[in-house]
Order: structure tokens, then C-alpha cells, then sequence
């Protein structure tokens, strides 16, 4: 019995997977690529918006403001106001005129008030966290209390200090010159010389804490191994902090004295706070003597001109910060 076989029609190729012999396949694009590519974009948008209308304009209207002869004769229209070009800048940096004099004076204050303050937290900070890192009984307790300056608000805060300084019935005189006898009489911590004083001892007060937040926060990351391998080989408390310690903590001080620095140095509200729109001459810092400068005197041009040379002052000492931290992490690296 013979069988029959019927032959298989040939299996059609469909059109879609065929090409012209010679061509080159197309790219395929991936389902959703563009979509994930741009969804970061569309994310940062309102944030990059924000920092356009928050702080890029400002800096470009500043920076023009600080070319015109803008005073309270122009308010209505500044953009009318005369064209100086670098005349305020020269008005301001000329040490023999009043305006430069007093200029070179408020940023003199201010680098001492900026490097006694920034090591004073750094410095306090660091000690509390280092010691607050055995476990004891209380230990939560103090590092609570230890953030409350850091918690309240800025001038509640400084307004209480205010009062605090007061000559007269004020706590400060009260313990210093009633309760221990350290002064012939109740001095003024509000005015003359002694307001340099009262200023570091708000600022430092108050920024200690944030020092001392990050320190603890980066001692976390420290192995207690060292500490042990340390302890074996005979080192002391102080030798351990020293060898062990500081240098771990060397990436998170480069960070934090930078923002320390910048924090102390455009510091407005604690002054401004505390003495008033006028701040005693000991106390004049770069911040408010240009707002001093500026709404006092109605000389905006001059205003915005030490507000950019300050902006370039800042600009450049953090610059200089990052190249020669990054120099010793490659050199420590290395």
C-alpha cells in the first residue's frame, strides 16, 4: 500500500522581519527610554525655577545695581539711574576715603569675629561628641539638651540673650559682677568694646551644636576596632583622639568648617538681632554694614557693590578651601 505524500506549501517570510540584501538594520529604540531619560529633567525643573527666580536674578539685578548711581532719588525707576561703571567699586575699596576706611574696618572685624567663632564650635563640638560616645547613664539625656540651642528658633533665641546683656538688671552682670565680684562695676555688653564679645558668645552658643551634631554623626562611622587595636598597643584617651579620631573625622571637618565659615561670615540676623540696625563699631560685621550702608544711607549702588565684592571674596576662599582639601585627600590617598 503506498502513501501518498503531500508537499508543504513554503512558509511565508513576514514582510516585517525581511530586508533588501545590503541594508543596514535600523536602531531599535528601547520602550521608554526618552521617558526615563527626561524624567529626571522634568523632576528638577520647579527646583532649577526656584533657583532661578530666587537667587540668579538677584545676583544679575546686584550685579547691575552695582554699576549705576542708584539712589533714593531713583526708587521709582532704578533702571533710570545714572551709569557709574566701577565707581562705586572704587569709591569702596579705596582705604584713604570714609566709605573704603570704614569697609576695610567691618571686614577686618569680621575675618576675627569668623575664625574665633567657627573654631570655638568646631572646637567645643568636637570635645562633646568624642567624650558623649561611651555609653553612660544620661548620655541620651545631654545630647538632647546639647540640641537645644540648635533647635530654637534664631531670634527667640537672641532676643533673650538681649536681655541677658543688659546692664542693669540683666543675668549676665548679675552672676559676673553681683554674685561673684569679677567686675568693679556692672559693664555694657551692648555697647563699646565689650559688644565684640557679646556677639562671639551668641555666636558660638548657638553654632556649637550644629558642630557637634555632625562630628557625632560621623564618629558613627569610625570601627571600634581601631579603638581596640589602640587600647592593645597602649595608646591613652588622648593619643587614641589623636591618631585615631581626628584623622577619620577629617573628611566630615573639611566639610563642616567650610560651612561653618560661610554660615559665620554672612551672618545678619544675630547682630541685627541683637544691637539693632546700628551695631556698635566693634561689632560691625561685613552684613550689616552693608545693610547699614545701603538703607541707611539710601546709597544702594555702593550697597550692591560691596555685596558683590563680598559674593567674589566668598567665592574665592571656598574655591581655594576645595583645591587645597582635595590636594591633601589626594596626597593622604596617595
Amino acid at each position: 500500500m503506498k502513501t501518498t505524500t503531500t508537499p508543504h506549501a513554503p512558509t511565508a517570510v513576514p514582510a516585517a522581519r525581511t530586508r533588501a540584501p545590503g541594508t543596514a538594520r535600523g536602531p531599535r529604540r528601547r520602550p521608554g527610554l526618552l521617558r526615563r531619560t527626561a524624567l529626571p529633567y522634568v523632576l528638577l525643573l520647579p527646583a532649577l525655577a526656584l533657583e532661578v527666580l530666587v537667587h540668579l536674578l538677584p545676583i544679575v539685578m546686584g550685579v547691575l545695581m552695582s554699576f549705576k548711581e542708584l539712589t533714593q532719588f531713583h526708587l521709582r525707576d532704578w533702571g533710570a539711574a545714572p551709569w557709574r561703571g566701577l565707581g562705586n567699586f572704587t569709591a569702596v575699596l579705596d582705604p584713604g576715603a570714609p566709605a573704603g576706611e570704614a569697609l576695610l574696618r567691618s571686614f577686618l572685624t569680621t575675618c576675627l569675629f569668623t575664625v574665633a567663632s567657627v573654631g570655638l564650635c568646631w572646637l567645643l563640638g568636637t570635645a562633646a561628641a568624642v567624650f558623649l560616645q561611651e555609653a553612660f547613664r544620661g548620655r541620651a539625656l545631654l545630647r538632647a539638651l546639647f540640641l537645644v540651642p540648635y533647635a530654637l528658633p534664631v531670634y527667640a533665641a537672641v532676643i533673650t540673650w538681649a536681655f541677658m546683656f543688659q546692664r542693669d538688671d540683666g543675668l549676665v552682670n548679675h552672676v559676673l559682677h553681683d554674685q561673684l565680684g569679677l567686675t568693679g562695676s556692672p559693664p555694657f555688653w551692648l555697647l563699646g568694646d565689650n559688644s565684640f564679645w557679646a556677639l562671639l558668645v551668641v555666636s558660638v552658643w548657638k553654632g556649637w551644636p550644629f558642630a557637634f551634631l555632625v562630628v557625632m554623626a560621623g564618629l558613627q562611622n569610625v570601627p571600634r576596632e581601631l579603638y581596640e587595636a589602640g587600647a592593645l598597643d597602649g595608646a591613652g584617651t588622648w593619643r587614641q583622639i589623636r591618631a585615631i579620631t581626628l584623622p577619620s573625622l577629617r573628611p566630615v571637618n573639611q566639610v563642616l568648617v567650610l560651612v561653618l565659615f560661610l554660615w559665620t561670615f554672612n551672618d545678619f540676623n544675630t547682630p541685627f538681632v541683637l544691637f539693632g540696625k546700628a551695631a556698635p563699631e566693634a561689632a560691625d560685621l561685613v552684613s550689616v554694614h552693608i545693610h547699614q550702608s545701603s538703607f541707611a544711607t539710601w546709597n544702594f549702588g555702593a550697597g550692591a557693590a560691596m555685596s558683590v565684592l563680598l559674593l567674589c571674596f566668598l567665592l574665592l576662599v571656598t574655591g581655594v578651601y576645595l583645591f587645597l582639601t582635595s590636594r591633601g585627600r589626594k596626597a593622604a590617598d596617595a
